[in-house]
């Protein structure tokens, strides 16, 4: 079949790119470790046209892109839309590479510009867009991650959104603190694991406590309460835990969760909502992606 265009999502550590035709079918695919931080380095424009030589298109081929690269440390700073934001900007929002020999356009980020709840998000906007295509007009979606991001969509509109450092602060806390040595013979987490459950329980019950309920992770250990291989579990389901504690209590009553994620990580996020008795609608965050891009791509380039 024949290329229509090729849609990128660019991330801070990762590159992943899809070649595809005028019905939106994907007819490649690549990926790698070239996200901004590296790209920064090599040149984005070097990054991108090397992937596209390696699926042999012709120089002419349209790109669509998300993600960091139009942050300010990116390829060129794409800048962001104010909540409440329309979906549909983004795509009208788009900004041109200017002075590169095919039409390349980079999608902007969404930005909560009020005092006491300063945010933002570069990447996951294009997600929703995805959702929005696919008939998802309101709710409450969650969209796990690094930085997950909680965000209220009404009528097509991003209302409002928050962010948690849960990913990060997993990896500091699980290398650079005391609870290293909880990890040591750590199996990987399942979403039914009797510990992940338990903390995500108590993270959930006690979110006040966060600081002191990560302690407990090593001393449980200690004083043999529970398992050594237990700790990733632990530590991941207390701070999962929080983090729904604490997006969950600015709503009101909530039925039905949307959740935007892909792999181990989504399942861990359903055993966790569905442990609070919340109904949840998932889509995997890739297609959600590939299909926010697709909707920009049509809106730019179809007949």
């Amino acid at each position: 079949m024949i290329p229509f265009c090729a849609a990128v999502d660019w991330g801070t550590s990762s590159f992943r790119l899809w070649l595809l035709s005028k019905d939106g079918a994907v007819l490649a695919e690549r990926r790698s470790d070239e996200g901004m931080m590296r790209a920064a380095g090599a040149g984005f424009d070097a990054v991108l046209e090397r992937h596209l030589a390696g699926l042999g298109v012709e120089e002419t081929l349209p790109v669509i892109i998300c993600g960091m690269a139009g942050a300010r440390q990116g390829w060129r700073e794409a800048g962001y839309l104010d909540t409440p934001a329309d979906v549909a900007d983004i795509i009208r929002n788009a900004l041109v590479v200017d002075g590169y020999a095919r039409d390349v356009r980079i999608l902007p980020g969404i930005a909560q510009r009020e005092a006491d709840a300063p945010d933002v998000m570069r990447g996951e906007e294009t997600q929703l867009l995805g959702l929005v295509a696919d008939g998802v007009r309101s709710g409450l979606v969650c969209m796990p991650g690094t930085h997950s991001k909680w965000v209220t969509l009404g009528g097509s509109k991003v209302e409002g959104f928050s962010t948690y450092m849960t990913g990060e602060l997993f990896d500091v806390l699980s290398r650079h603190s005391i609870l290293s040595a909880a990890m040591s013979g750590a199996s990987e987490i399942a979403p039914d694991d009797a510990g992940f459950l338990e903390a995500v329980k108590l993270g959930f019950a006690r979110p006040s406590s966060l600081s002191n309920l990560l302690f407990l992770v090593r001393s449980a250990q200690l004083l043999g309460f529970v398992p050594a291989s237990d700790g990733a579990a632990r530590l991941s389901g207390l701070l999962i835990g929080h983090e729904l504690a604490s997006a969950m209590a600015s709503q009101d009553a909530i039925e039905e969760v949307v959740l935007v994620a892909s792999g181990g990580l989504g399942a861990l996020y359903r055993a966790g909502l569905e442990r609070q008795g919340v109904v949840v609608r998932h889509c995997d965050a890739g297609d959600a992606a590939l299909r926010g891009l697709w909707s920009a791509a049509q809106a730019f380039w179809a007949d």
